[in-house]
């Protein structure tokens, strides 16, 4: 026994098998009877053949993959991917291509996502290890179509390299805030997923104009390209796609420095005919690029020029005098020093199908550049200004001349509250929607000018205006005909109930939207008159609103049948007396928000929740 203990496993008598390999029958001598033994035997002689037995792990990584790529069946593959770590690095390099197909019982898994498989890997779940997973487990399913990688920097060419090989489906590539990968990981993308059809790098520092340019040459259907805050990329890739993507249709590039007039150029010009969708924001171009577009752009329906520092009044100029934007129906301009009144008239002029336009923080364009530019614009149906100080009520009340059938103003501090000269026409019978937020000058003589205009309004939104009492409104609710459908009068800190009573009795009939969150001086008696006359109200929002238990048992027992949404949040006047009435009404609720309420009683709120099984509540 002291021989046994002291073995250290180099004695010539042990090698090649264990201690008692030699003589078992000795060894086990020492035990009980004869039956006893007679079992260990036979146990110990199992031991010794299992030990015996090859493994599959002693196999190079060749036979192993030769072994792998031919496991039947999407679910087996799987399996065996979960076996060790080799084992799943072998398979996510099996090309689909490679694997051997027979006949399986696996079941087809549905579709997730227009057809076809959707993953998205956040932060410390996007991993090369998570991505090979992926690549194996999806492969059986169809294969995935689209992946979208955001906030991780543990990610490498390894985890791309697998989705190359096993996802050659790929249509749908989105990669954010991803340092680690490098212009490696798109280049094996583009070996193998030649059917990719968008592709979306936003904060990628490491790609830079040869991995976009890889993905050009490699990727004929794609059609659209985003590319955000990527330092490295530049005219050549924007070049190389002019060159190789005959079907691109959308087209985003922002804060990238290396992007100038060169890769614009190249890439408006040789792509006319099919592109669609263009946004150029916080770029380094000149008045030679907006030349360029509005030259080539004649398929363009979307355009969007942001932060554009370095472009002037020429250069706008010259987009809407070139003529060439016969397509564009939407133009968003923002921060752009060129945008003047001279380049908003040539604009107008020049873009004969234009319907809707957002201009923000465009401080030089005044009164008579809006309406000129509405005068020129035959087409236009939706006008949004905000943050153009220049811009008083004369412009505004001049722009309805046009065919608007929307108007939004938003922050313009040119808006001054006293009565100004009426324009030369009597109504504006095509303006459906006015909205009016943040003007802090806007008060009732402007408002009173729109009610007199405007009988055909159907959606109202007036927010955050101080300067507004009821007496304003009062001419809006009388002279509209069309009757209101959505009203928004949240943060007029001066209405009230009287307001809404006249809402109530003159558009019930046709109102389904009503928002008064914030309005401090609305009582119950609103509540009131809206459960008494608005017999189509879907969604009511009298949230920090002076509602108590009162009001909501008059709603309760109001004409509504189709209630769908309500706001309660911030009364501290409603208290637990008011289960019986949410109950009451939320008979068809799917959304109920009652936070900052005094319902303390925990109970209650589970009894309304059993209740309202249907509705989604906030509590």
């Amino acid at each position: 026994m002291p021989a046994l203990v002291n073995y250290r496993g180099d004695d010539d008598y042990h090698t090649g098998g264990s201690l008692c390999s030699k003589d078992s029958t000795r060894f086990l001598s020492i035990y009980g009877s004869p039956c006893k033994r007679q079992r260990i035997s036979d146990s110990y002689s199992l031991f010794l053949e299992e030990e015996k037995k090859p493994s599959i792990e002693v196999l190079p990584d060749e036979l192993l993959y030769e072994i792998l790529r031919r496991v039947p069946g999407g679910q087996a593959r799987s399996a065996s991917a979960c076996v060790s770590n080799r084992w799943l690095t072998i398979l996510s390099n099996v090309r689909t291509s490679e694997m051997v197909h027979e006949p399986s019982n696996d079941v087809e898994m549905v579709q997730e996502n227009d057809g076809f498989l959707t993953r998205c890997l956040e932060g410390n779940k996007a991993t090369d290890r998570r991505l090979q997973s992926v690549a194996v487990g999806t492969s059986a399913r169809g294969g995935l179509g689209k992946l979208s990688v955001r906030g991780s920097n543990k990610v490498t060419k390894i985890g791309f390299t697998a989705i190359a090989h096993g996802c050659p489906s790929l249509k749908v590539l989105s990669l954010w805030n991803v340092p680690s990968i490098g212009d490696e990981s798109l280049i094996e993308i583009s070996k193998e997923c030649h059917l990719l059809e968008k592709l979306d790098l936003s904060h990628c520092p490491s790609i830079s104009n040869k991995g976009v340019s890889a993905i050009a040459q490699n990727c004929p259907n794609l059609s659209s390209l985003t590319i955000d805050s990527c330092k490295n990329i530049g005219n050549e890739s924007l070049q190389a796609v002019a060159r190789c993507c005959p079907n691109l249709e959308s087209i985003t590039i922002k804060d990238c420095p290396n992007v100038g007039d060169q890769g614009v150029a190249t890439l408006l010009s040789s792509l006319s005919s099919v592109l669609k969708k263009v946004k150029f924001q916080s770029l380094n171009i000149t008045d030679f690029s907006l030349a360029v577009i509005g030259h080539y752009g004649k398929s363009i329906t979307n355009l969007a020029l942001i932060g554009l520092q370095t472009a002037s009044q020429k250069g706008f100029w010259a987009m809407g005098s070139a003529k060439g934007l016969q397509s564009l129906t939407s133009l968003t301009v923002v921060s752009c020093y060129g945008i003047t009144d001279l380049s908003l008239e040539a604009i107008g002029k020049g873009c004969g199908f234009l319907k809707q336009i957002l201009i923000k923080k465009c401080c030089f364009v005044s009164d008579k550049g809006l309406v000129s530019f509405t005068e020129a614009a035959e087409s236009l149906e939706c006008l949004h200004l905000e943050e153009c100080n220049r811009v008083s009520q004369q412009g505004f009340l001049g722009s309805l001349k046009s065919k608007l059938k929307s108007l939004t103003i938003v922050k313009c501090m040119g808006v001054k509250d006293y009565p100004q000269e009426t324009p030369e026409f009597t109504q504006c019978g095509s303006l459906r929607s006015l909205t009016i937020r943040d003007c802090i000058g806007f008060g009732n003589a402007n408002l009173a000018a729109f009610g007199k205009f405007c009988s055909e309004l159907q959606n109202l939104e007036l927010s955050r205006l101080c300067g507004i009492t009821d007496s304003g409104l009062f001419s809006i609710l009388e002279n509209c005909q069309a009757g209101l459908v959505k009203v928004n009068l949240s943060n007029c800190l001066n209405l009230t109930d009287k307001v809404v009573v006249d809402l109530a009795k003159n558009h019930g009939g046709s109102l389904k939207v009503l928002n008064l969150e914030g309005c401090r001086r609305i009582t119950d008696e609103s509540l009131v008159s809206v459960a008494d006359y608005c017999l189509l109200l879907t969604d009511l929002d009298v949230s920090k609103c002076c509602i108590s238990d009162n009001g909501l048992h008059c709603l309760s027992e109001g004409v509504q049948m189709g209630l769908q949404v309500l706001s309660v949040s911030g009364c501290s006047k409603i208290s637990s007396k008011s289960a019986p009435f949410f109950k009451q009404i939320g008979q068809t609720l799917v959304g109920l928000n009652v936070q900052q309420c005094n319902l303390i009683n925990s109970s209650l709120v589970d009894s309304l929740i059993e209740n309202l099984w249907r509705c989604d509540i906030l509590y």
